[in-house]
């Protein structure tokens, strides 16, 4: 019988290179669009204009500035620490000489008791394995003369106390180690502060230059417009004061009382001029700095910083003032920018990164900034944080 025809349709294969290649055209167009975004989105940075460049170097050199204060106080703090370490650990020397000397005092009397014939308490004590135990021991005791007990209690209080100074010491040292980080710290970061300021100067070309020494031409202008008029406002406060000083003077001499009135006020006249003595002899000295450098954590005698000027100056006048100006702002009394007096000490910036020392007329001689010398300027050259009269 023959064989019978198969009647199933045969399988049809789906073709899929259509889509396939709509797909990678589709693919295609999309790299192209967002490579067309991404240049068109990036577009060249446009250059910094000069008041953007001038805003960008004051406020790396005031970084530059509180990151000198960070300096000052570290190296304050290191030497301060420094010095206690060494008397710890001159401390502990003596301690331990005074051990060593009771120690010898104790075999003295072990040497002597062993030569009379017997093994003494004192002996007994330096063999053993356990010393402190055997300290516990009260037998020990009562079989001591006084001199001996007391030699051996003083080598025990000796022991505890070298063993206290070791541990302090060593503390000590841990903190110095600490605090000459911090100033490693802070000094890598002056140095990258000035360093990116320098950087950023040196990229300006000689118009631009021009065009930043007018801005600052101008900025220097305005506070010395502000200076005279504080001295105008200063100048007629006193005059006024003086008037009303002379009234009053001629109203107590006019007066047929014989009572205490005469002679008041003096006290006040006294304290001012004991000020005004001292900040003569404290601006005396700053002007004959004029001129030297600017050297971040530099206190004299060939450069200085802005706190290692007024700490040098005040010096002069026999007041001690503390290294930074985070501290010297805490010292002496708070006065109004209306109310300064020559010798004053005047702060700048919220963190009180800046002094200068106030001399009349609404000008202060300060160590301004790296690059720059000591000199004579008006104290609105910077915004003010406050002022302090020192003495």
């Amino acid at each position: 019988m023959p064989a019978l025809a198969s009647h199933r349709k045969p399988r049809t294969r789906l073709r899929t290179t259509t889509p396939a290649v709509g797909l990678t055209t589709a693919a295609l167009a999309s790299v192209t669009l967002l490579s067309t975004q991404t240049a068109t989105a990036a577009p060249a940075k446009p250059a910094p204009t000069i008041e953007e460049v001038q805003k960008k170097v004051d406020g790396l050199f005031r970084q530059a500035g509180t990151a000198t204060q960070k300096y000052n106080e570290a190296k304050s703090a290191s030497a301060k620490q420094r010095d206690e370490v060494d008397a710890l650990l001159k401390a502990a020397a003596e301690r331990a000489d005074k051990l060593n000397e009771t120690r010898r005092e104790l075999g003295r009397y072990a040497t002597a008791q062993y030569r009379g014939g017997s093994i003494a308490p004192t002996a007994t004590f330096f063999l053993a394995d356990d010393p402190q135990s055997y300290f516990d021991q009260d037998q020990l005791m009562s079989r001591m003369t006084s001199r001996q007990q007391k030699a051996v209690a003083d080598f025990r209080t000796q022991q505890r106390e070298a063993a206290a100074k070791r541990v302090e010491a060593t503390k000590s040292l841990q903190t110095l180690t600490a605090s000459q980080a911090e100033l490693r710290t802070s000094k890598q970061e002056v140095q990258e502060k000035l360093s990116e300021a320098r950087t950023l100067l040196s990229k300006l070309t000689a118009e631009e230059k021009a065009r930043l020494a007018e801005l600052e031409r101008k900025k220097e202008a305005e506070a010395k417009r502000k200076a005279e008029e504080l001295a105008r406002q200063q100048a007629a406060a006193k005059a006024e004061a003086d008037r009303a000083a002379k009234e009053k003077a001629a109203g107590q001499g006019t007066g047929s009382g014989t009572g205490p009135g005469t002679g008041t006020g003096t006290g006040g006249t006294g304290s001012d001029a004991g000020y005004a003595s001292k900040a003569e002899k404290v601006l005396a000295f700053a002007r004959a700095q004029i001129g030297k450098p600017y050297v971040w954590g530099a206190t004299g005698p060939s450069s200085y910083d802005c706190s290692g000027l007024t700490q040098a100056a005040w010096k002069e006048a026999g007041v001690t003032l503390p290294r930074t100006t985070w501290d010297q702002v805490k010292v002496g009394t708070r006065v109004a920018t209306a109310d300064l007096q020559p010798g004053d000490l005047v702060f700048f910036y919220d963190d009180i990164s800046h002094v200068g020392i106030y001399k009349g007329d609404g000008m202060m001689i300060h160590a301004p900034k790296p690059g720059a010398n000591v000199r004579e300027e008006s104290i609105y050259s910077m915004p003010i944080y406050g002022s302090v009269r020192p003495a």
